[in-house]
């Protein structure tokens, strides 16, 4: 693994990437794997990244990945009128 990983920084440096770059790419790698592996499940990917849930939240938006979730629209009814009789 550690010999895959140093050719890996070898190609990037060869190639110009900055490591802002580089960090970006495989963060998001990361995140969308994890996300995958645990279907979608962010609570479970976020201990798999060994990240808070907020966190990975946060860059899952900033990188655009997957579909953002909102708490579901409470539906409050609207009071019923009463028919006057008479």
């Amino acid at each position: 693994m550690k010999e895959t990983f140093e050719k890996l920084v070898d190609h990037l440096l060869s190639n110009g990437f900055f490591m802002e770059e580089a960090v970006e790419i495989l963060e998001k790698m990361l995140i969308a794997g994890a996300v995958e592996r645990t279907g979608g499940n962010r609570c479970a990917a976020s201990k798999l990244l060994g990240i808070h849930r907020n966190t990975l939240q946060r860059k899952m938006l900033e990188y655009k990945i997957g579909e953002p979730r909102r708490k579901p629209v409470r539906h409050v009814q609207a009071p019923r009128r009463r028919l006057k009789v008479g």
